[in-house]
């Protein structure tokens, strides 16, 4: 049986893979392991708007009331909100339920501990431990019960937070459009660009449970991309589900994604003495246009495996302020504990009017071509199939053939069941059918597993 919590948490599909049992005992668990003792701690929860968000919010907090720990319910906000929250409220931990970029169908579950940060993997095994034997841990009784706490302005506390994180920058003049995904971001994004002064043209913001992510956000920038066609815009913004992640858009419609804001952020913060120990903290998936784009800046650039987290881990025991993903994960470790989109959007808008100069200026770095395809292999034969070695003498001979001028990265998803096969090349028709090939090659020797 494979590991419960993946690189962001639990997720799965919603009433098979995650149940409202399973959520229960979540929560129950959490509560035991990440509760103070000595007082009657709170456990803040948040979430988005999919369907299945509420049964499972109520499932959490009967799990968590059931040993002696309160609930405070935030409603709908993005994930970066609960880690803000948590530390604002001063208490034991958040929890975030959902899928990120996912479909409806499915949801998830991930912890920030009491300073807003995300478990560590000896704390995540802590809680799986502890569901194994659920059945041995007493219930609280009579006045020791949680309860469910209100009060509190969660949305707008979070939304002076993220006005705070750029100072007294104005966006007035500017006409900025965003694409909530019909996700988390919806309410706060809006309001805080207008609180700025921007003009903003927002859509995707009217989620109806079962809209979310689907053919908008940041994982469907296509959508945002035609409607900037429509009007002139100066710059635009698409997030996801759960609102961590940002791709935006320059003024001619040109697609920055993470390493490019990443570029950004880094180059800008550099000429300002801002940049940490003048390092950028990236993952394996980063496209090599930002390694060569940091070094001609003068800029260093550390690599990790991927995972925000573990971009963070990086960040954190090395002093470095700037990290993230191509995925849009940006943290900006000197504002915010995690990663955050909307913060993302509002220093990117930020330095424009700073430098003066549109987005597409303002990025130095030139895209090695980069293609992505996922091989459908079953969780369970994942770590099978990547040390096979008719897959590790395939990668061998590609990087052999591209001599310096291209890699292969294979990882497996920590969200879904798939392997994702990454080639970096020169040649864009030759990588997308040597991608190809091996990820059907993968799946051929999936099915002898």
């Amino acid at each position: 049986m494979g590991r419960m919590f993946g690189t962001d948490g639990v997720r799965g599909y919603v009433g098979t893979e995650l149940t409202a049992k399973k959520a229960f005992e979540i929560g129950l668990a959490g509560a035991k392991v990440l509760a103070k003792r000595g007082e009657k701690p709170c456990i803040l929860l948040g979430m988005d708007p999919r369907i299945s968000s509420d049964m499972l919010m109520a499932a959490l907090t009967a799990g968590i009331c059931s040993v002696g720990v309160d609930v405070y319910n935030a409603g709908v906000v993005p994930a970066p909100a609960v880690a803000y929250l948590v530390r604002k409220y001063g208490f034991a931990a958040g929890v975030m339920v959902s899928a990120s970029h996912n479909a409806y169908y499915d949801n998830g579950i991930k912890f920030y501990n009491g300073d807003g940060y995300k478990l560590t993997d000896e704390i995540e095994d802590e809680i799986e431990a502890l569901m194994q034997r659920i059945d041995e841990i007493a219930p609280s009784s009579g006045v020791d019960v949680g309860r469910v706490l209100g009060g509190r302005d969660p949305l707008g506390d979070y939304a002076v937070f993220l006005q705070s994180c750029v100072g007294d920058v104005s966006l007035s003049g500017l006409k900025i459009a965003l694409d909530c995904s019909n996700g988390a971001a919806y309410q706060v994004a809006p309001r805080v660009f207008k609180a700025l002064g921007a003009d903003v043209s927002v859509i995707a913001d009217k989620p109806d449970g079962v809209n979310i992510n689907d053919g908008c956000g940041s994982t469907h920038i296509e959508t945002l991309a035609k409607h900037i066609k429509a009007g002139k815009y100066d710059m635009a913004f698409a997030f996801d589900g759960d609102g961590d992640r940002c791709f935006a858009l320059d003024d001619v419609g040109d697609v920055l994604d993470g390493d490019m804001i990443m570029n950004i952020i880094g180059t800008h913060w550099q000429s300002k003495g801002l940049l940490a120990k003048n390092t950028v903290v990236a993952t394996i998936m980063s496209n090599l246009g930002l390694i060569k784009a940091a070094k001609e800046s003068g800029i260093n650039v550390k690599q990790t495996k991927v995972g925000d987290r573990y971009v963070l881990e990086e960040m954190m025991a090395g002093g470095y302020c700037l990290g993230g993903e191509q995925s849009g994960h940006i943290i900006c470790l000197n504002r915010h504990t995690t990663g955050d989109g909307v913060l993302t959007a509002l220093v990117l808008a930020a330095i424009v009017v700073e430098s003066g100069k549109n987005l597409g200026q303002l990025n130095t770095m030139v895209q090695m071509p980069q293609v992505l395809v996922n091989a459908k292999i079953k969780n369970e034969a994942k770590a099978a199939i990547m040390a096979h070695e008719a897959i590790v003498a395939e990668i061998a001979a590609l990087e052999q053939r591209f001599a310096g001028s291209g890699r292969v990265v294979i990882r497996p998803s920590g969200t879904e069941p798939l392997l994702r096969v990454m080639i970096e090349g020169e040649d864009i028709k030759e990588i997308t059918a040597e991608a190809k090939r091996i990820a059907g090659l993968m799946e051929e020797l999936a099915e002898k597993v």
